[in-house]
């Protein structure tokens, strides 16, 4: 039976706090709810006395789940993509020391992924070099907005980067970008942030990945994006209008087959929406570990997307040895 892999699932690392300098982050310690700082920015959270930033209540939460291997990956909070260089290579440095540790304390259950100084190409594939060969972490986890699109030449060596180190990319949006919060005030009500916010952000993310050329020049390349992609899977056939209508040849859907995309969506049409579009093949298992929207459970179409973790996280050859 396959493994159950959670390939979604935020930490928030004590070590931290403080190592963006004047951009934080900073966590009050009321209780119940924080308040947790970055730059301007300030969200309440429950991070204190939670998964979050407890192994051993994170354990005992994956243990009523099922879960088998979690993934680790930085708080989205601190992608800190609007800052300046010194600061974020001095964040991402500690934050990758932290997460190593981390996973150290429990190795046949957690992995840890990098958080990378991406408005510093230079900066993050050295990152990327230290934390996989050094830190022993399992790839590198990115926001989508660091003042220049995804598909930009700049980041070219970085790609290239990642696929001599032979690791996944991850990425995932955020709500603020290490300034202040999202620049459409509009999205500021309802939770429109976190429900629109990041669909939009992903979908952008998946088009510049895709029409941007960066699959065609990095074609070995294993990305990872949340929540099955934003839109993308809705609006896939759109695209290929479009080009049509632009005198174009276009199979929008099959080069969307070239990426991974994790299961944490809602139950139903949206879920069944993505899997028709993008293939189960392309899938794997997420939660949004000790988040808002966590399943109250698994079932066996989450475990059976175990297999493709491993492939995608290069565990078939350790299937036998970090879970009995």
């Amino acid at each position: 039976m396959s493994r159950l892999i959670d390939i979604h699932a935020h930490v928030v690392l004590r070590e931290t706090f403080g190592a963006a300098g004047p951009y934080g982050p900073e966590l009050g310690d009321e209780d119940h709810l924080q308040t947790f700082r970055v730059g301007e920015y300030s969200i309440r959270v429950p991070y204190i006395d939670s998964v979050f930033m407890e192994v051993d209540k994170r354990i005992q939460g994956m243990d009523r789940l099922g879960i088998d291997i979690q993934v680790l990956s930085p708080n989205p909070l601190t992608f800190f993509g609007g800052i300046t260089s010194p600061e974020a290579v001095n964040f991402a440095k500690l934050s990758n020391d932290a997460m190593a540790n981390l996973v150290r304390s429990h190795p046949q259950r957690l992995m840890g992924t990098a958080s990378l100084p991406m408005q510093d190409p230079d900066a993050a594939c050295a990152e990327l070099q230290r934390a996989v060969t050094e830190l022993g972490l399992a790839g590198g986890y990115i926001g989508t907005d660091y003042g220049f699109t995804l598909d930009d030449p700049r980041l070219d060596d970085f790609y290239r980067t990642v696929v001599e180190l032979d690791v996944p990319l991850f990425i995932h949006p955020a709500t603020n970008n290490g300034i202040r919060g999202s620049a459409d005030s509009r999205l500021a009500r309802f939770g429109l942030e976190l429900v629109v916010g990041y669909a939009y952000e992903e979908t952008l993310a998946v088009a510049a990945l895709i029409l941007g050329g960066v699959l065609d020049r990095h074609p070995s390349i294993d990305i990872c994006v949340s929540h099955g992609g934003g839109a993308i899977a809705f609006l896939a056939k759109r695209f290929d209008s479009m080009a049509s209508f632009q005198g174009e040849e276009s199979d929008f859907v099959s080069a969307l087959r070239s990426l991974w995309y994790d299961s944490h969506l809602e139950p139903g049409a949206s879920h069944d929406l993505v899997v028709s579009v993008v293939g189960k093949d392309r899938m794997v298992f997420g939660t949004n570990f000790g988040g808002w929207d966590t399943p109250n459970e698994t079932n066996e179409f989450d475990r059976s997307l175990g297999t493709n973790a491993e492939q995608l996280l290069r565990l078939q050859s350790d299937s036998q040895e970090r879970v009995k």
